[in-house]
């Protein structure tokens, strides 16, 4: 998953994720926010505050540089794009950083108990539990915060905020909003397995790890984007969506 060849293809990008993150349903009225490497250097392409994903367009995008300054678009920057200029920072190999207040996400940290392999989803992390920042579960809002979050982010795909909500980050756009989705499903898929009773059956690490290989190479990951695409692009139309939720 290449980074974005030029700035043109970040603002799309940045637009397109935004609009898939609220197809999956990660939207938390004007807040949670998708950035996109800006590939001449210059910083971030995020949404400016006050809007919705779905209500995300490129002229509602902001281009914020890595002393959090907004070179180009409308209004103040984002209190947490420090998140996300930190992450990207550490990390010169990732194309973009997802940032959403996930319900199941919030919930299932508050539990504090490991994320453990009970599904496809569950083996995104290989059979290791999840990365937790808990230096603050307020906002992220200091370069300080933001480089201590990257930092517990290290190498995984995502992280959980606990009393927050979720981090995710790819190499490409495809994999940093898919790492999100696949995240929050997996805290979704053990809360509902633990209000039944005691989680018994799972799977080891050496079958997680080789479910994340299988199940989430590339490939998978951008169909899974593709899907989402399409999916926000028949909200958009006014076109049925699918019985299933996700």
């Amino acid at each position: 998953m290449p980074q974005p060849a030029d700035e043109a293809e970040a603002r799309v990008l940045a637009v397109r994720a935004s609009h898939a993150l609220a197809a999956a349903g990660q939207g938390d009225m004007v807040w949670g926010h998708v950035a996109v490497r800006d590939p001449g250097g210059r910083g971030i392409w995020i949404k400016a505050p006050g809007w919705g994903l779905e209500e995300v367009r490129e002229d509602r995008l902001q281009l914020v540089s890595p002393r959090a300054e907004v070179l180009a678009g409308e209004g103040a920057p984002h209190k947490e794009c420090h998140i996300h200029l930190a992450v990207l920072a550490a990390r010169p190999d990732l194309a973009c950083s997802v940032h959403t207040h996930a319900p199941a996400a919030v919930a299932f940290a508050a539990l504090d108990v490991p994320l453990l392999p009970l599904s496809h989803e569950g083996a995104l992390f290989g059979g290791a539990d999840v990365p937790r920042f808990r230096r603050t579960g307020g906002l992220v809002s200091t370069p300080a915060l933001g480089e201590e979050l990257a930092a517990v982010l290290g190498e995984a795909p995502a992280a959980l905020l606990p009393k927050h909500g979720l981090v995710a980050a790819g190499t490409g756009v495809p994999a940093a909003v898919m790492h999100a989705v696949l995240l929050e499903r997996a805290c979704r898929t053990q809360l509902a397995a633990a209000s039944a009773g005691p989680v018994r059956v799972f799977s080891d690490a050496a079958e997680a790890a080789a479910k994340r290989a299988e199940c989430w190479p590339e490939s998978q990951l951008e169909a899974g984007w593709q899907y989402l695409v399409r999916r926000a692009a028949r909200a958009a139309s006014g076109a049925p969506r699918p019985p299933a939720d996700l």
